[in-house]
């Protein structure tokens, strides 16, 4: 499944892994999108699994940055292996810069027994506001979900006007997600019941909320991503489209879209 992408000022999305917090379906990993402009390339989030799936498709010390959205695991536990492969793999040792929560570096001294554990990606903490990358300006703007959690706008830095990716992470409120999406963005949006009835302690979306928040962005496609087994896909896609009259596909690891 995918689109043809272009190259120059588009951006281009390829979804590395797509899982939620747990999945019983080999070859599926967590979280983990890769977006590139031309030569230059960044990650948003590195779930459990995703780290050897995007290593398949491009050089991990290649990367411009790693985006990570929360604290939850499945969206940064390969952050491990990357700090591996990127100090013992690569000579001289190589840097990516991460940029991700307050607290996620303390916690990773703590469960490694390791001072400055990540200290080869060095970064600051996310905070919302827009930060330039490389050749993308990326936006954050906090959700709805645990303390700190972000969604995430993508887009080419210098080039108003141009469409851009909105990644929601993992959010429970829709509306959260309205000050980022632009009329023309894609959205890829966290879907995680599908069409059942939402947990609301979890902070999770259902396929119609996704659906909603395009529609009210006004963008011109929507992404449904980070959805349990469980869920029923084309009736998902099918609740979706009762909001969104946009162009819509479901998030399968191997997707290829280009953001316009």
């Amino acid at each position: 499944m995918g689109e043809g992408g272009r190259s120059g000022d588009v951006l281009r999305l390829t979804v590395v892994a797509s899982a939620p917090a747990y999945t019983r379906r080999a070859g599926h990993a967590s979280s983990c999108y890769l977006v590139e402009l031309g030569a230059d390339a960044l990650v948003l989030d590195l779930g459990h699994g995703s780290f050897a799936a995007l290593g398949a498709r491009r050089a991990p010390e290649s990367l411009a940055a790693v985006f990570i959205s929360h604290l939850h695991p499945d969206h940064h536990i390969d952050l491990v292996p990357m700090r591996h492969y990127l100090r013992y793999a690569c000579q001289p040792p190589a840097a990516v810069p991460l940029h991700a929560p307050p607290d996620l570096r303390r916690r990773y001294d703590q469960l490694l027994g390791e001072a400055d554990f990540l200290g080869g990606m060095p970064g600051e903490e996310l905070g919302e506001g827009t930060r330039e990358v490389g050749r993308f300006a990326v936006t954050a703007q906090r959700v709805t979900h645990i303390e700190n959690s972000f969604a995430f706008r993508v887009e080419p830095r210098g080039s108003p006007g141009t469409p851009g990716l909105v990644f929601s992470g993992d959010c429970g409120k829709p509306g959260d997600l309205l000050p980022l999406i632009r009329p023309g963005d894609t959205l890829l949006c966290e879907a995680t019941w599908g069409v059942a009835e939402p947990v609301p302690e979890a902070a999770h979306m259902t396929a119609t909320q996704a659906g909603w928040a395009a529609r009210e962005g006004g963008a011109s496609r929507l992404v449904l991503t980070h959805m349990l087994d469980t869920v029923d896909l084309e009736a998902a896609l099918e609740a979706a489209r009762g909001e969104f009259d946009g162009r819509i596909c479901v998030a399968a690891p191997g997707l290829q879209l280009s953001v316009d």
